[in-house]
C-alpha cells in the first residue's frame, strides 16, 4: 500500500448549466465524516431554495470510506457521478456537494448524470490537488538517561514530535510517514529503556 494520497488543499467551486437548470458544485478538503453533516447543513441553509443537494465523499488513505447521496434525484443520477469524479481523479479526504436549481425542463437520467459529473469535475479542475503522506503515531516511554540516543534517532528518521514530557519517566508522542514506521521501531528497539505504548 502506498503511504501517500491525493486530496485538495482548499475549498473550490464549479458550475454547470443546462436547459435552465444550474448545478453549483462545492469541493472541500475533509478531515472526518462529522464534517459532512456540518457542510451539508450550511449549504442547505445558504441555498435553501434549491431543489436538490447531492453529494459524495471519500475518506481514508485509499478512499475506503465513502458515501454518495442523490437527495431525491432518480437513483444513481446525483451522488454516483460525483463519487465517480473523486474516484477517477484518485482523490480522497474530499467531499463534493452539487446544489441543483431546477430550470423547468427535465434533463432525463443521462442528462442528470452528465450534469452532476460535469459540475463536480469543474470543482475539481478549479482546486489545487496536493499529495499528502499517510502518517502513523507512536507513543514511547523511556528513561531520561536515554534521551540523547532517542532524540538522534527521531531527528535522523525525520519524525515529528507531537507531544513530550520529561520527568523521572519520559514520554514522547511522534508522527512519522507510514512507510518509515517499521524502520523507526526497529532502531528504537535497540534502546534498552524504551517501551512503545
Amino acid at each position: 500500500m502506498s503511504d501517500t494520497y491525493y486530496t485538495i488543499s482548499a475549498p473550490s467551486e464549479g458550475v454547470y448549466k443546462e436547459k435552465g437548470s444550474r448545478f453549483l458544485a462545492f469541493a472541500y478538503p475533509l478531515g472526518d465524516e462529522s464534517e459532512v453533516r456540518q457542510l451539508l447543513t450550511a449549504l442547505k441553509k445558504k441555498y435553501y431554495d434549491a431543489r436538490h443537494h447531492c453529494f459524495a465523499y471519500r475518506l481514508g488513505a485509499s478512499g475506503e470510506i465513502w458515501r454518495a447521496s442523490d437527495d431525491g434525484e432518480p437513483s444513481g443520477t446525483g451522488g454516483k457521478p460525483i463519487l465517480g469524479q473523486l474516484t477517477s481523479k484518485n482523490l480522497t479526504c474530499v467531499a463534493i456537494f452539487v446544489v441543483r436549481y431546477f430550470g423547468g425542463i427535465k434533463l432525463g437520467v443521462s442528462g442528470l448524470i452528465n450534469a452532476y459529473r460535469t459540475a463536480a469535475a469543474d470543482a475539481i479542475a478549479n482546486a489545487e490537488i496536493i499529495e499528502q503522506e499517510v502518517k502513523d503515531t507512536l507513543t514511547l516511554k523511556y528513561s531520561y538517561d536515554d534521551m540523547n540516543p532517542i532524540m538522534k534517532i527521531i531527528k535522523d528518521m525525520q519524525a515529528e514530535i507531537v507531544e513530550q514530557n520529561f520527568d523521572s519517566e519520559c514520554y514522547i508522542k511522534l508522527r512519522i510517514r507510514a512507510g518509515k514506521t517499521q524502520e523507526l521501531k526497529s532502531r528504537l528497539s535497540n534502546v534498552d529503556s524504551i517501551t512503545l505504548i
